[in-house]
């Protein structure tokens, strides 16, 4: 039996199959559309990687212009208790045992190709978009903290208060876990990362951001002319933020 639209009833049943087996095998997948700061028109895809390259050696040492940009633009406030505070950015002193030689670089989420916080996330919570952002759906995150141990750059964190003054663009609830999302409400919007914005302000331009996907984008073009590392490069996570200089 067939119906107006020429679709037979056991194509039918084929068609509904498919859907709810996509359904149980990617759990929370409209979550993600809901999640988009995108409206739905666009949409978001995978001819985009958004990324970032932070030339350590134009990095000053002392400078948190790039932390206190991050916690404006998201009200995550002041940091009292670093093992415990929200930091969706941080700063970290090195120094080269070999050289001597000291630096400075901020640290985040690293938006991986492969990320660990994604593949242990029981609910679906943790995902990662088609343009290379990885984020966290408040809505159906249970507060395992799963993500927080499997991620080898500390870079999430647990929100252990309420908050009530918050950013209506960057929701933020007690009991999820939440990280770097790379400004995606200012992404999706054709801008860029506060912490960017703030580096680049204060002159020292050690933070560019932009497409890695693109091959005439300027992010690409300096990957190309000089040297870069991924941090824990050995886990082959295909880190989305790269470093020059270390």
């Amino acid at each position: 039996m067939s119906d107006n639209n020429g679709i037979s009833r056991r194509g039918f049943m084929a068609i509904s199959a498919a859907t709810l087996g996509g359904i149980a095998l990617a759990p929370g997948i409209n979550l993600i559309e809901i999640a988009a700061a995108k409206p739905d028109a666009e949409g978001v895809t995978a001819k985009v990687r958004w990324g970032m390259l932070i030339d350590t050696t134009r990095c000053q040492t002392g400078c948190t212009d790039c932390v206190s940009a991050c916690g404006k633009e998201n009200g995550l406030g002041e940091v009292k208790k670093p093992r415990t505070d929200a930091q969706w950015i941080r700063k970290i002193d090195l120094k080269d045992l070999k050289t001597g030689r000291a630096l400075s670089l901020p640290m985040m989420c690293q938006h991986c190709a492969n990320p660990p916080c994604v593949d242990v996330c029981p609910t679906g919570a943790s995902f990662k978009r088609a343009d290379g952002i990885v984020l966290v759906d408040r809505h159906i995150c249970i507060g395992c903290r799963y993500c927080m141990m499997a991620c080898p750059y500390k870079a999430r964190s647990f929100v252990h208060e309420p908050h009530t003054d918050q950013n209506p663009e960057v929701p933020r609830g007690q009991g999820c876990v939440e990280g770097c999302t790379l400004c995606v409400h200012r992404v999706d919007r054709g801008g860029k990362p506060a912490c960017v914005e703030a580096c680049a302000a204060a002159g020292h331009n050690a933070m560019l951001f932009g497409d890695l996907n693109d091959p005439a984008s300027d992010i690409s073009k300096r990957i190309k002319e000089v040297a870069t590392t991924q941090v824990r490069a050995d886990l082959r996570l295909d880190t989305g933020v790269r470093y020059q200089g270390i």
